[in-house]
């Protein structure tokens, strides 16, 4: 009887010490940034309150795994492991590959900046536009967001899209959480990010007027469901001096029901 308690309380202690691995590996890379994608050790260690000695070793192992990868300066930045791993999520495999071409398609009617982003976050309070798609050009506007970058729901036009995929249940939990006004034109405050939400619904899409970056109209669509990916969305930014809502409504509406039509094809 007390091989096998001491057996148990063996496995049970190795799996904390491999949870305790995850976590701290976590924690490292949750250090790295679009600011920030290089850091030198002390600088993790500070951030994820590791002891120096235990970050050394740690920063070893996931060197020698590909999660990490030296740069100049006796720094770290995310290795291309994370990246091989990443392209493997249906996120890539199913949605983006198959969005690409559409996306083109949609670049050459508009000239603008096209984007494809999904829905993630743990929480309705925690989540955001992920985007996993972008195409521009030199006459494009310029934009602050970027393939694997993260940016506001109520502040973007795919983010208001997703918004209004969401039910009842949902959207009041993501108002208790906090809203950050990106720009003077920002809408914040609940009952108007609801009646946007409302508007977006009753005609088929969403817009956001300088609410991200001044200057700058967004027109989006939300994508159907299709299962195994997450609620997606696709738009259209453009400088508001020659920005056709109607038009640039038909285009992406007509580009998210092709790729739709792909996606479930392909199923």
């Amino acid at each position: 009887m007390a091989d096998v308690r001491r057996a148990g309380h063996s496995r049970v202690t190795g799996q904390m010490a491999r949870d305790g691995m995850l976590e701290r590996a976590l924690a490292v890379l949750g250090c790295f940034s679009e600011q920030e994608p290089a850091l030198t050790t002390a600088q993790i260690a500070e951030r994820t309150g590791i002891a120096l000695s235990s970050t050394h070793r740690l920063l070893a192992s996931m060197l020698d795994k590909g999660l990490l990868m030296p740069v100049p300066g006796r720094r770290y930045s995310i290795g291309v492991r994370l990246w091989e791993l990443g392209e493997l999520s249906p996120v890539s495999v199913r949605l983006r590959e198959c969005a690409n071409p559409h996306l083109m398609r949609l670049y050459e009617a508009t000239g603008e900046n096209v984007h494809l982003a999904v829905l993630d976050g743990a929480t309705p309070q925690t989540s955001a536009a992920l985007f996993i798609g972008r195409i521009t050009g030199r006459q494009s506007i310029p934009t602050l967001s970027r393939a694997g970058g993260r940016d506001p729901l109520h502040a973007t036009g795919v983010g208001k899209a997703l918004l209004a995929t969401r039910d009842a249940a949902w959207l009041a939990r993501y108002f208790t959480g906090t809203r950050e006004r990106e720009t003077q034109h920002t809408i914040c405050d609940e009952s108007a990010l609801r009646a946007e939400i409302d508007r977006a619904r009753a005609r088929g899409y969403a817009t956001t007027r300088e609410e991200m970056t001044l200057g700058n109209i967004s027109v989006a669509v939300w994508m159907p469901s299709v299962d195994g990916l997450p609620p997606a969305a696709l738009g259209v930014v453009v400088h508001l001096d020659r920005a056709d809502e109607r038009r640039l409504a038909a285009l992406v509406t007509q580009t998210a029901r092709e790729l739709h039509a792909d996606l479930r094809d392909g199923d």
